[in-house]
């Protein structure tokens, strides 16, 4: 295969992750604290050898996936009345809860108590207070409160305070499942005093649906596009190899 053919397969891997990007975003569109992502892409430019081709150009540029972005556009707050539905006015800060790969961070606060009193996600990790242990509530206590600092009470008393963190960089977090991210190596998360925590409200997701099926029409159509180029390339090569072997 010769350049042209390797450019438009460039291409056409590009197109073919931009649109898996698009349809996870899609498919997040209601989970708690998910924001939207972006693929980013490069273009590796190769010196051609032995070759002046027109207009005095002499490179060739292929389509390089690079990274991938979060969106930190602030996303709705969803109000529930529900005393452990907490959201982060801060939107750069997390919360931090214990996973059996460690800690983990997230902005999906849709919270409940489980057996044992602690404050758990969905899937039942502990959220962390800024002690490092995680938060638990007294049996038998009815009402509970949660300040901006994130400090938690109940009728009974404090029960701590929730560890709140930010980080230098937010988009070397990895994300784990759809609501965690893990920290960047070897970065050490920064305390977040006043993270603003908003009580019965849960952050939404940061996906606008129209949006996103708009980029996944256009994008399903570069990739019809792009792959006619493929065909039609393979056919030239083809006619090519074939006029030469008439040739001869």
């Amino acid at each position: 295969m010769d350049s042209p053919g390797y450019i438009v397969l460039s291409r056409l891997v590009a197109a073919q992750r931009v649109t898996a990007v698009t349809a996870n975003n899609i498919a997040n569109a209601d989970t708690p604290g998910f924001r939207a992502q972006r693929p980013l892409f490069g273009a590796v430019l190769e010196r051609q050898i032995g070759a002046e081709p027109p207009g005095g150009l002499r490179d060739l540029a292929f389509a390089q996936d690079r990274a991938t972005w979060r969106d930190g556009t602030a996303a709705p707050l969803i109000r529930t009345g529900n005393p452990l539905d907490l959201a982060l006015a801060d939107q750069d800060a997390f919360f931090v809860v214990q996973t059996p790969a460690g800690e983990r961070f997230t902005r999906a606060g849709r919270f409940t108590l489980d057996g044992e009193g602690r404050v758990v996600d969905p899937e039942g990790n502990a959220v962390l207070g800024a002690t490092g242990q995680p938060i638990r509530i007294e049996p038998g206590a009815s009402r509970i409160a949660v300040r901006g600092d994130g400090s938690v009470e109940t009728e009974n008393g404090p029960a701590g305070r929730l560890r709140a963190v930010r980080f230098r960089d937010a988009q070397g977090l990895t994300a784990e499942g759809e609501r965690n991210l893990a920290a960047p190596p070897g970065e050490v998360p920064e305390p977040v005093e006043r993270p603003g925590v908003v009580q019965g409200a849960m952050e939404g997701s940061n996906v606008r649906p129209v949006l996103e099926l708009t980029r996944l029409t256009d994008e399903m159509r570069h990739f019809q596009m792009v792959a006619q180029m493929a065909e039609r390339e393979g056919e030239r090569v083809g006619s090519a190899v074939e006029r030469i072997l008439r040739r001869r």
